[in-house]
C-alpha cells in the first residue's frame, strides 16, 4: 500500500496495487472515509475548464493550473487499476477493486455524490497519446461502474490528465504514476 498526502497536503490519496496483497484487504470502508470528508460545500468545478486546460498544455504538466489546483482541496481516492499494454481493457484481477468502489459509492454516507473519474498515464509514449489513453481508460471505468455495478452514470464524470499528474514525478515512467482517481464533487445536482 502507498499512502501519501495530495501535493497541497490537504487531502488524502491512497493507491493500491490490484492483485497484490495490500489490495485484498482494500475496503470499501476506507473508500468511504477517504472520498466522505467533505468538509463545506465543494467548489464549482468546471469540467469543460479542467479538459481544456489539459489539452493546452500536453507535456508541460497541469498541477500548477488554476482549475487543476482546486481539485487539490476535494477529497479523493487513488487506486492502480490493471489495463491491458496500451489498451483501455481492464484486466480481469481489477475487477475486484471497481468492485470495491462500487460498494462504496453505493453506501448511504456516498450516494447523493458526483465523482471526477480521472485517468492517468506514466510517461510512456507520446504526451497526445497518454491524454487519449487516460480519457478512455476513465471512459472504460466510468462505464464498469455505471453498468456492471449499477452506479448510476449521473453521478459519474470521466476525465483524462495523461501523464501530467504523476505520483513519482522524479519517475514519469513509473507504474504507480498509471493509475485512477476518483475526487468527489460535491452533491449531485
Amino acid at each position: 500500500m502507498f499512502l501519501r498526502r495530495s501535493f497541497a497536503g490537504l487531502t488524502l490519496a491512497l493507491i493500491f496495487a490490484a492483485g497484490s496483497a495490500e489490495a485484498q484487504q482494500l475496503s470499501d470502508h476506507q473508500l468511504i472515509q477517504s472520498l466522505g470528508k467533505v468538509k463545506a460545500a465543494a467548489p464549482a468545478i468546471d469540467i469543460t475548464l479542467l479538459i481544456d486546460e489539459a489539452n493546452a498544455n500536453v507535456g508541460k504538466g497541469v498541477a500548477g493550473l488554476p482549475n487543476w489546483s482546486q481539485l487539490t482541496h476535494l477529497p479523493q481516492f487513488a487506486v492502480e487499476i490493471d489495463f491491458e499494454n496500451n489498451s483501455i481493457a481492464i484486466e480481469p484481477e481489477s475487477y475486484r477493486t471497481i468492485g470495491l468502489i462500487a460498494d462504496a459509492l453505493h453506501h448511504p454516507l456516498l450516494r447523493h455524490y458526483k465523482f471526477l473519474v480521472v485517468g492517468h498515464t506514466n510517461a510512456t509514449g507520446k504526451p497526445e497519446h497518454n491524454l487519449e489513453l487516460s480519457l478512455k481508460r476513465a471512459d472504460s471505468i466510468m462505464t464498469a461502474l455505471a453498468t456492471t455495478f449499477a452506479v448510476p452514470a449521473n453521478r459519474l464524470v470521466a476525465i483524462g490528465v495523461g501523464q501530467e499528474l504523476p505520483l513519482a514525478s522524479t519517475d514519469p515512467k513509473a507504474a504507480v504514476n498509471r493509475r485512477v482517481q476518483l475526487i468527489n464533487l460535491g452533491l449531485v445536482e
